[in-house]
């Protein structure tokens, strides 16, 4: 009888817990990169199994499930039948050595790259004032943005860059897989809204050979995808200081294999300055989806409309008496932009096999820019089109992984631009620009490709190698439309195309500390305009700039508390572009010397308080610069041996991060700058100078399913008097004094509300 009884209680469990068979994914939810070595245990049975290198597995379950890994939230999923499914995952605050990077490349983890890579999470992006990406992007060692104007910024990654007179060069961006580096070599990553963006990542140095080796590094915006099989929405207020008002709203949906948001943000400030009124309209869609179980597309698609006023720089005395009018000329002429920009990418990635996958996007955008200056007016448009694809394969050599990739890049791109006379001094005072005659009209079209591989040879648990290597051509073909006094500057260029290599390597000392190091060539090509002499013909003697980094780190975690890293770099530049002034608004280049770019960067992360309810986290990084002139002769001067222009003696940043069981959040980061040199005979320096922000907020829930976040920020809490940015070699015409400063926000504030609906 009671074997009987054994029989039919085991039948009853059999038929109250039926058996599912389940095949499923688990993506990062922040980047939707798979996620590797995931646990996942039927709660029932207590079988368990982990996720592949792609992120996938397969389990038999009795219908309750555990999904969990270190660095994530934990998720318990109900099954009620044999399925498919795709499982996202959201990252803590803390997890910051798991975290995948150069997942549109070879996926790696943080703590196995040969090279100085900075994360930026999503917390890092929101941790301040919404509307500005330099004190998000000055957080990271080795990066420094200057932010004249919120329509006037310029990035520099371990020096490379501060030279260019106006925006950001000589780094290379991509949002998503599609290149914001135009024909010219030049990026404008300020224009996008940061809500669309997951997280960021940087590349120090030339050593990113599948984008680009620009020799200031690359920097890779990653957009937001939903693929948790949930409908949201979300609103967002914030409100603050000189007419500070941003307004966003975010719809998203997605199934199990399909996904669509879309974002569209208003940001407008009246400006600190006169002249400096900013607006700012974004529409951000991205989408994905899978046909069948090998292909998995991908769009992404945006749309900037800004207007925005030009107060422009100022010269010491006005700097210090009145730093808030707007340049005279500048003001007088109410100069301003007015841009209309916008991108369009698919991507299209088909698994060949669990090992071999190739990735391909084709990606088209445009940018019209009309922009009235005082000594004329611009009119420009630019079009482009392209193609970037890419295998990854995970093999075997002499029975060791080998990791690679190859690919290249198509990138071609068409440029008109039209100046006019500014007749702006003959109307009365509050007239504005007004557009006369045509002074130009040049066309020019712009393209170049790029061939790359990159491989990561595991030769054991602790050793890992990583080569690289790049090919690059560039070609300028230009027709000047509008000929005057018999000047033509028509022609076409084309550089000889640029081989650069790269050698990493990886060593894991113990659990606790990771050696690497690397070697890694760089170029940077000259603009259309910089290859042009001021008789309009071309240079044939122009050259690109070229280098060799060369750098050895550690990584290091101790006690689950405490992680950081250190680097030690050297990059040497040669035929370093010069820009020669001949006029007040001619400009050409010559190649007249080399720098060294010597430095350190330490980055240190502690948890200070880590147990319910409280955490509170302590950072501090370092960037110490010993940038120079090894050899610089221009004309009758010699600056060898001074410092490199535009860049701070050293930048730290400290502070302090407090989270809250209870929804009470806060944020405090401190930043010191040293003195700029403004000029390349290190006459002239802005002062050093430290700023302190901060912001709290609480965090709470109405019913499962309504999220709200309300916050309060301030920056320069200390008031401080500085130059958010200067103008390099800037020179004083008319007896009038250079221009070399632009002022910083005094102290400000801004506050705001977040709502957050989640089916």
């Amino acid at each position: 009888m009671k074997r009987i009884l054994l029989l039919f209680a085991l039948a009853s469990t059999f038929t109250v817990f039926p058996q599912f068979q389940i095949t499923g994914i688990v993506l990062d939810n922040s980047n939707n990169a798979p996620v590797e070595n995931v646990r996942i245990i039927d709660k029932t049975s207590e079988k368990e199994v982990f996720t592949d290198a792609t992120g996938s597995f397969t389990i038999t379950t009795l219908g309750n499930i555990e999904v969990s890994k270190e660095g994530y939230f934990m998720e318990y999923i109900l099954i009620t039948k044999s399925d498919q499914i795709t499982i996202t995952l959201t990252q803590k605050i803390t997890n910051l050595e798991e975290v995948i990077i150069n997942d549109l490349s070879i996926p790696d983890q943080y703590k196995k790259s040969p090279e100085s890579v900075s994360l930026l999470s999503s917390e890092d992006i929101n941790r301040g004032n919404p509307l500005e990406l330099h004190p998000i992007l000055n957080r990271a060692p080795g990066v420094f943005m200057q932010s004249g104007t919120p329509n006037t910024n310029r990035i520099t990654i371990r020096g490379i860059g501060a030279r260019n007179l106006f925006g950001t060069a000589n780094i290379r961006a991509y949002f998503g897989d599609i290149p914001l580096t135009d024909g010219n070599g030049e990026s404008s990553i300020e224009d996008l809204e940061l809500a669309a963006l997951s997280d960021i990542e940087i590349h120090k140095g030339p050593s990113s050979s599948s984008y680009g080796v620009g020799l200031g590094g690359t920097i890779l915006l990653k957009p937001q995808y939903n693929m948790d099989n949930s409908k949201r929405g979300y609103l967002s207020s914030t409100f603050g200081s000189y007419g500070l008002r941003r307004i966003l709203a975010k719809a998203s949906v997605s199934e199990e294999n399909s996904s669509l948001t879309i974002l569209y943000s208003n940001t407008h400030t009246d400006g600190y300055r006169d002249n400096n009124t900013y607006d700012r309209n974004t529409v951000t869609l991205t989408s994905g989806f899978d046909l069948g179980k090998k292909n998995h597309f991908s769009i992404l698609a945006n749309y900037v409309h800004l207007e925005a006023g030009i107060p422009s720089s100022l010269n010491q005395e006005d700097y210090d008496t009145d730093p808030r009018q707007a340049a005279f000329t500048w003001g007088r002429s109410q100069a301003f932009e007015e841009v209309h920009y916008g991108i369009l990418g698919i991507s299209w990635k088909h698994s060949y096999t669990k090992k071999l996958t190739q990735n391909t996007s084709v990606f088209t955008s445009f940018r019209n820019n009309d922009e009235p200056r005082p000594f004329n007016i611009l009119d420009e448009s630019t079009k482009t089109v392209g193609i970037r694809t890419r295998v990854l394969s995970n093999s075997k050599l002499l029975q060791k992984e080998l990791n690679w990739t190859l690919g290249g890049e198509l990138f071609f791109d068409t440029y008109n631009g039209k100046t006019f006379q500014n007749l702006y001094e003959d109307f009365p005072v509050g007239t504005g620009s007004v557009k006369g005659d045509q002074l130009s009209n040049l066309d020019e079209k712009r393209y170049y490709y790029n061939l790359f591989g990159e491989a990561n040879y595991i030769f054991n648990k602790k050793l890992r190698f990583n080569l690289g290597l790049h090919l690059n051509q560039t070609f300028f073909d230009i027709e000047d439309r509008f000929l005057s006094d018999g000047e033509d500057s028509s022609g076409q260029y084309d550089f000889d195309p640029i081989f650069s290599p790269k050698f990493g390597v990886n060593f894991e000392l113990n659990q606790s500390i990771i050696l690497f190091g690397n070697i890694a060539h760089g170029f940077s090509t000259p603009t259309t305009a910089e290859t042009l002499l001021p008789d309009g013909i071309f240079n044939p003697d122009i050259k690109p700039e070229i280098g060799w980094n060369y750098e050895i780190g550690t990584r290091y975690t101790f006690f689950n508390k405490l992680r950081g890293s250190l680097s030690l770099y050297t990059l040497r530049v040669s035929d370093l572009l010069v820009s020669r002034r001949t006029t007040e608004d001619n400009f050409f280049a010559v190649n007249a010397g080399k720098t060294t770019h010597n430095g350190l960067e330490a980055e240190i992360n502690y948890t200070v308080i880590k147990r319910i309810p409280y955490q509170l986290n302590f950072f501090i990084n370092v960037s110490i610069h010993d940038y120079t002139f090894d050899e610089f002769v221009d004309l009758d001067d010699d600056f060898s041996g001074n410092d490199l222009t535009g860049v701070p003696s050293e930048v730290i940043n400290l502070g302090l991060d407090f989270l809250s069981e209870k929804g009470f959040y806060g944020n405090l980061n401190f930043q010191t700058v040293g003195k700029i040199p403004v000029n390349d005979a290190n006459s002239v320096f802005s002062n050093s100078y430290e700023l302190l922000h901060g912001k709290i907020g609480f965090k709470n829930s109405l019913g499962k399913h309504l999220f709200y976040n309300i916050f309060l920020g301030a920056n320069n809490i200390l008031d401080t008097k500085y130059a958010s940015q200067v103008q390099i070699n800037a020179r004083g015409f008319g007896g009038n004094a250079p221009r070399y400063f632009y002022p910083g926000l005094p102290f400000n504030i801004y506050g705001g509300i977040n709502i957050n609906y989640r089916l």
